[in-house]
């Protein structure tokens, strides 16, 4: 013959269900909020860099397309010679864009401290772009430039007093005088003649030479 359960046993198992039922229903609320709370945050943050990413690739769109045009205000030295020597060189141009050299490149990167000329336009030779700047240059500025040798292994950054501007931006043969770094034309001057064809030495690498650049 069976038990019978006694009414307190069948209440107090009732009360325990609908806790456990409660329970469940508040751990799932508290899992929805957490998925949701997640979701909205990944969201966020794949749409953050999704623009990021647009607005970097439109920059660098029309960085590109101005290298393709004319740069206004670069000037043309034509038939530079290109000989190795000894010593100091006398340029007819501060800041040089070519000449006879020394037989050692400067490595390209940025350098707190000016270089040699001789040294520099050999690597302008093999296709660097050397930004000169004056020593006094604000530090915002500064920034600017140190960012452009970071992005480019053929770009040449340093100190240099008497140019006849603030920033020089010189390739082989090709020169550009800005008022400032943050000059759109500077990021135009760079994609155009960085590694480019007015270089006599296309590809040469501007490295194993000497110098080293600051740490960034």
């Amino acid at each position: 013959m069976s038990k019978k359960r006694s009414p307190e046993l069948t209440e107090r198992q009732a009360r325990l269900a609908a806790v456990k039922q409660a329970q469940r229903r508040s751990e799932r609320r508290r899992s929805l909020l957490i998925w949701s709370f997640t979701g909205v945050v990944v969201l966020a943050l794949v749409g953050t860099t999704v623009t990021v990413l647009a607005r970097q690739a439109a920059r660098n769109a029309s960085v590109q397309a101005a290298a393709k045009a004319p740069i206004e205000g670069v000037t043309t030295v034509p038939n530079l010679s290109r000989n190795h020597v000894a010593g100091t060189v006398a340029y007819p141009l501060n800041p040089p864009v070519g000449g006879d050299h020394s037989e050692v490149d400067q490595n390209c990167g940025y350098y707190s401290a000016p270089v040699a000329p001789e040294n520099a336009v050999h690597s302008l030779e093999h296709g660097a772009v050397w930004i000169t700047h004056d020593p006094n240059l604000p530090p915002a500025q500064l920034n600017e430039l140190k960012a452009l040798a970071a992005k480019s292994t053929y770009v040449l950054v340093s100190p240099r007093s008497g140019l006849p501007s603030t920033v020089v931006a010189s390739a082989w043969g090709v020169q550009l005088q800005l008022t400032s770094a943050d000059d759109a034309r500077l990021a135009a001057f760079v994609a155009k003649y960085a590694n480019g064809p007015q270089s006599p030495e296309p590809g040469a690498a501007c490295a194993g030479g000497t110098g080293t650049p600051d740490a960034s």
